[in-house]
């Protein structure tokens, strides 16, 4: 085999550090999608408490409670319910705290969503 390439000591390891100096990338990579992932699961829980909380509010309840009792467990301190009472509807804007998995750093903001139910006279 004149073109076989012969392996040497030197040739060691090299896969195995190339690997190594890939993982970062990798790490950074998996974040940013568990982050993207966190934030539409709790614009998804802000819609569902807007629609709970207006529910609640149309048949003159507590439209804060059934916010906090429609979202995760994890999520429902971070929520707030504001209810917005018309002539005949009632409008409930859910805002919840959107969690970072980065420690000490917490620049993703809220979500917020708004539902609009007819009042039970």
């Amino acid at each position: 085999m004149p073109y076989a390439r012969r392996r040497t000591h030197h040739d060691r390891g090299q896969v195995a550090i190339e690997y190594l100096g890939f993982i970062p990338i990798l790490m950074l990579v998996a974040m940013a999608a568990i982050q993207i992932g966190l934030v539409a699961y709790t614009a998804m829980q802000a819609g569902t408490a807007a629609r709970a909380g207006a529910r609640a509010a149309s048949l003159q309840q507590s439209a804060q409670q059934a916010c906090a009792r429609a979202v995760s467990s994890w999520l429902a301190s971070e929520t707030t319910c504001d209810p917005s009472p018309g002539s005949d509807t009632v409008t409930v804007t859910a805002t919840i705290h959107i969690p970072s998995i980065i420690p000490l750093w917490d620049p993703i903001g809220d979500a917020h969503k708004t539902a609009t139910m007819p009042l039970d006279h």
